[in-house]
């Protein structure tokens, strides 16, 4: 039996971190072979050009795709992606994928599944059915769904929300987050090795922070001064991560290199930790504060306290270690003292809706059996039993 082709689409160190493990079963099933299209973010040097991370873990990155979007608004991302899914295109000619794995909500895959629609290569889709409601990734993850023959979602809820929108049973297995697989494998870095990568003294209390736009066309600078105010009332000391290549992050990182390099010694701008820094960075820190995903999906595993500011996250399942906060530096930062207690650490047992257990052989296994269903491409709306309307 010839082997089929799996092309996974990264966009940046974020969903790299998740996919790496599925990633690499992949590469290791005896029906599959693996192709990584790297796109977004990971080509900015900006950005710590991550692309350079993927290659260092041992695998071949096949195919880079521009999508940056010149300008830091929403009209700069739609002129994104048309180049993009014209470079998606290049490389599904070339690479020739039997089936295209992605994973999530990032504006960069509309271009990457519109161009696998066109091509009529079939579309495996990881973290679909979940609600995101203060950014246009609701938008996109709803969209990628309906362009996806095959759905792997992290929690049951979002299960049935897939099959809600049509989707066939068969084709919709609950796996789990392969991010929190990840974790439960991952050797962490050393101290004194992250210590010489943010330059702060790790072994005293700090905040991992990491704010990103609330909606496309609104800088959301709201959510940074909140979570930045909130770590300057309670005087923590923080690591500050930039937000991604979307409509106002680039107001966003200038807010937050401007207040990181005011704190000398106590602040600490970190552009990029990638797969295995981040979450080391992570299990040492005392909070997780700003409005990233993974402080809902991943921080509850590390048994680290998320205080989650604004409506970016808003619709997720949460873990009870999740603090959800108004964009306002009063409500941050009592929320964040909270977060502190000792009372409410004792709430970070580990316990996260999210954890799937052995997600990426899981995954794995239900692509290779759909890669011998001739019928993978083809898809029929499943109408739910009852009257509408």
């Amino acid at each position: 039996m010839s082997r089929k082709t799996v092309a996974v689409v990264t966009t940046s160190r974020a969903d790299y971190g998740l996919l790496h493990r599925t990633m690499r079963a992949i590469a290791e099933h005896p029906e599959l072979r693996l192709r990584v299209i790297a796109c977004g973010s990971h080509l900015d040097a900006g950005r710590g050009m991550t692309v350079r991370e993927i290659e260092r873990d041992g695998f071949r990155v096949d195919a880079r795709v521009a999508s940056a979007p010149r300008g830091d608004d929403a009209a700069a991302v739609a002129r994104a992606l048309g180049p993009a899914a014209t470079g998606f295109a290049a490389a599904y000619r070339r690479l020739k994928p039997d089936l295209l794995l992605v994973l999530g909500d990032r504006w960069e895959l509309l271009a990457a599944c519109s161009a696998a629609v066109a091509a009529g290569v079939p579309i495996a889709h990881l973290h679909g059915g979940e609600s995101s409601e203060g950014v246009i990734d609701e938008q996109v993850r709803h969209a990628v769904t309906k362009m996806s023959q095959l759905h792997f979602p992290a929690a049951a809820a979002y299960r049935r929300r897939i099959l809600q929108m049509g989707e066939d049973p068969r084709r919709v297995v609950l796996v789990g987050a392969p991010g929190i697989e990840n974790l439960r494998h991952l050797r962490r870095a050393p101290r004194a090795d992250l210590e010489r990568l943010v330059g702060l003294d790790l072994d005293r209390p700090f905040a991992v922070a990491t704010c990103h736009p609330e909606t496309a066309g609104e800088v959301g600078l709201s959510v940074v001064d909140a979570a930045l105010g909130a770590l300057d009332a309670v005087g923590i000391a923080a690591v500050v991560t930039l937000a991604g290549a979307d409509a106002g992050g680039a107001a966003i990182n200038r807010r937050a290199r401007a207040w990181a390099a005011s704190r000398p010694g106590r602040a600490a701008l970190a552009p990029s930790l990638g797969r295995v820094a981040y979450p080391s960075l992570v299990s040492l820190a005392s909070a997780v504060i700003g409005n990233s995903s993974s402080g809902i999906i991943e921080a509850p595993s590390l048994r680290v306290p998320t205080v989650n500011i604004g409506d970016r996250q808003k619709g997720r399942l949460r873990a009870s270690s999740v603090i959800d906060a108004r964009p306002t530096a009063a409500a941050a930062a009592a929320a964040l003292r909270r977060a502190l207690s000792p009372a409410f650490r004792r709430r970070c047992d580990g316990s996260n809706p999210y954890d799937g257990g052995a997600s990426s052989a899981r995954i794995v296994a239900a692509i290779a059996r759909a890669l011998r269903d001739p019928r993978l491409p083809f898809k029929s709306f499943r109408d739910l039993p009852g009257r509408f309307g």
